[in-house]
């Protein structure tokens, strides 16, 4: 029998560590307005990489033990749903897709009428090498995809309401805010984009029943800001 308490318990843990290294970031970037040079670019975009991997892949670590060892049920968790592995890709792809040009919409948007989409901490994780790129692209982006969605959407609301009959768009509501207030680094504006970006995400999770839909949508949209920003140097505000 599923020991609901104990995962949602530990849930809470990873999710109050998760926002505590959040403000950490947040602080980190905020002083990073000096130029730097092009070595110190290359080794903090190192560092920066490894420490998102190993923390996050860390915390997703901590979050499976939690869920085989309290025996949650993998239907609650949105693993093995009624959509199919590859239609939960295709749902992603296009979902991600969308979810991107929002994005960027509402980024631009927000600049052209004064509001600030503080961009410094995709910067500073922007790769200098193909290497560093594979790495980014290959490990780093899923297992944060793979994190923040099995955390905010399958924990927080495939979990909890399944265990105790929560309505699990009242927890979409408080897990996108939750979700929005760990991009800190973005700045306000973005926290407010990543917030909506959320609730979408977590509506979809709800619809389909399915994570992988949603990690593949999440891992989507990170891509193509990081391909298209930083890999093609597109600035859409400007």
């Amino acid at each position: 029998m599923a020991e609901w308490a104990t995962f949602v318990g530990l849930t809470g843990v990873v999710t109050v560590l998760l926002l505590a290294l959040a403000r950490m970031s947040q602080t980190m970037v905020e002083g990073s307005d000096e130029p730097s040079e092009p070595e110190d670019h290359e080794m903090t975009a190192g560092l920066l990489l490894a420490n998102v991997a190993l923390s996050q892949g860390l915390f997703a670590g901590v979050l499976l033990a939690a869920a085989w060892y309290t025996q949650v049920p993998l239907a609650a968790l949105g693993i093995g749903a009624d959509v199919t592995d590859l239609g939960a890709v295709g749902i992603g792809v296009g979902l991600g897709a969308v979810l991107y040009l929002a994005s960027e919409t509402g980024g631009v948007a927000a600049q052209r009428l004064g509001f600030e989409y503080d961009e410094r901490l995709r910067g500073l994780l922007a790769p200098d090498s193909a290497g560093e790129w594979a790495v980014l692209l290959g490990l780093v982006l899923p297992i944060i995809a793979f994190f923040e969605e099995f955390l905010f959407r399958a924990a927080l609301i495939g979990a909890v309401s399944a265990g105790y009959g929560v309505s699990p768009w009242l927890l979409a509501v408080a897990s996108s805010a939750l979700f929005a207030l760990g991009h800190g680094a973005q700045g306000r504006t973005g926290i407010v984009v990543t917030g909506a970006l959320g609730l979408v995400l977590a509506g979809a999770f709800v619809l389909t029943g399915s994570l992988l839909a949603v990690i593949v949508a999440h891992y989507v949209v990170n891509a193509l800001e990081f391909v298209v920003h930083e890999g093609l140097g597109v600035d859409w505000a400007g």
